[in-house]
């Protein structure tokens, strides 16, 4: 896709700003980080809602990839990464063209909540598009771990996507009892 006609959020990357991590950007950011937080983002859930025909899958046997799913009431734990002015063009680019690779994500602007001050900030969030074709948010945790123990992608094979955000959960301290829960169905099945 070219992200340069998608819908945008409005940041000026030349005075720096914040991006909300709740999946691989946790493990693996790709871009230059001046500081880091844990974080939370009220009003969204951390969801296997988006069906991977780029990354963790093909469009002939997609997997499925995370993604911001709107929840009242719920909000999602995850790392506020600041990113420095010097490096927000750079990094803001590198993020359009690796989030924005098809129109399922929306970015937006959210207000996350800083876990180290209590402190809240405007960060850049890539969220879920519920009348997408790629939005699959009514699958069952068994339907989820069928397709992630066999999908696989150019970016490797979905079970790893999976292993690596539940590490990444771990070494921060986060809970999601749902994603965890997964981790155990998607281990019992073969490879």
């Amino acid at each position: 896709m070219d992200w340069a006609h998608a819908e945008l959020a409005e940041v000026d990357p030349g005075k720096g700003f914040w991006v909300f991590a709740y999946g691989s950007l946790m493990w693996n950011p790709g871009f230059t980080v001046e500081s880091r937080t844990l974080a939370h983002l009220p009003g969204y859930r951390r969801s296997f809602c988006m069906s991977s025909i780029v990354y963790r899958g093909t469009p002939e046997a997609p997997g499925l990839v995370l993604a911001l799913d709107r929840a009242e009431g719920e909000g999602c734990s995850g790392v506020a990464y600041r990113v420095a002015p010097e490096c927000g063009e750079e990094a803001l680019a590198y993020l359009r063209e690796r989030e924005l690779v098809s129109s399922a994500y929306r970015e937006v602007l959210a207000e996350v909540h800083l876990d180290d001050d209590g402190s809240h900030r405007t960060a850049l969030a890539y969220v879920m598009d519920r009348d997408h074709a790629q939005y699959c948010g009514t699958l069952s945790a068994d339907e989820q771990a069928e397709i992630i123990a066999r999908a696989a992608g150019p970016a490797g094979s979905n079970r790893e996507y999976l292993m690596n955000t539940a590490q990444a959960l771990h070494r921060l301290g986060l809970e999601d009892a749902a994603l965890f829960d997964l981790v155990e169905r998607v281990r019992r099945l073969p490879l």
